[in-house]
């Protein structure tokens, strides 16, 4: 059984304020460390279930915030960018199960550090007329590979948003928000437990069901995008691209032959908007 650990830092249990999530200071130092500890508590669990072989994807910001030697030494871990698969690479070697560990809410909701991406650069992202999150983003792109999003971890805002996408998904709630950066938290060892806790039953209920431990990637099908940036200059900066069309002062769309694409095109407009901070 092939597992691919996605993960993320702001729905970490303790983390609720910017300066966790940003290098280069003491308070981001602790928080790097519960999300290393957190990630590992999902590769224990995975293997526990029965995985084979466990990757784990760091998915916060510059895409180098784990801490590989607290990590357990079964698994892989993918680190930096760029990289065309951005918060799901790794999803290439066949992962069958896709697990999103510290994610959080979509931008313009009440989730703790909610944002889509940017929060410099995109206030709403939609595919097919459907608002996403990340979560709803990269689920659609490993669904595409032929992956199954099978377990959830972060606040009980987040918790809300993918559960009609993923249905029949693990959610671990480990903080409840009660404003964008304030909340109550689980403390990281119960959070932990009960992350790992869950991912060795998903495993476990995945092979008991009989379902190939290796995915086998489908076909892709085209996908609408429409974005909404946060300012105008923004959209004038993105429709410098040929293929993207201008809806008005800050709404753009653009067609894509697969939610990969759509992914991609996001991740390139995000490193555009670096020249307008």
């Amino acid at each position: 059984m092939k597992v691919l650990i996605s993960a993320d830092i702001e729905g970490i249990a303790g983390v609720f304020h910017p300066e966790q999530t940003r290098a280069g200071n003491g308070e981001y130092e602790a928080a790097r460390r519960w999300m290393t500890l957190e990630a590992n508590a999902a590769i224990e669990g995975a293997f526990a279930g029965g995985a084979t072989q466990v990757w784990v994807n760091d998915s916060h910001g510059g895409f180098r915030n784990l801490l590989p030697d607290l990590l357990d030494a079964r698994a892989q871990v993918v680190l930096g960018k760029p990289r065309t698969l951005g918060m799901m690479a790794g999803l290439e070697y066949g992962a069958a199960l896709v697990f999103m560990i510290g994610y959080h809410a979509m931008s313009q909701t009440r989730g703790i550090l909610a944002h889509t991406i940017n929060s410099f650069a995109f206030a709403r992202v939609s595919l097919n007329g459907v608002e996403v999150g990340e979560a709803g983003l990269y689920g659609a792109l490993a669904e595409e590979y032929g992956a199954q999003v099978a377990l959830l971890s972060g606040d009980d805002v987040f918790a809300e948003e993918p559960a009609p996408r993923f249905p029949g998904a693990r959610f671990v709630v480990t903080k409840h928000a009660t404003g964008h950066a304030s909340g109550v938290t689980q403390s990281p060892g119960n959070a932990r437990a009960a992350i790992q806790s869950a991912a060795r039953e998903v495993v476990q209920q995945h092979l008991a069901d009989g379902r190939p431990p290796q995915a086998t990637r489908g076909d892709a099908k085209p996908v609408a995008c429409e974005l909404r940036v946060q300012t105008s200059a923004l959209a004038d900066l993105f429709c410098q691209w040929p293929t993207l069309v201008r809806v008005d002062a800050v709404t753009l769309r653009f067609d894509a032959p697969s939610a990969e694409h759509a992914v991609r095109m996001l991740n390139c407009l995000s490193a555009m908007s670096f020249m307008l901070r």
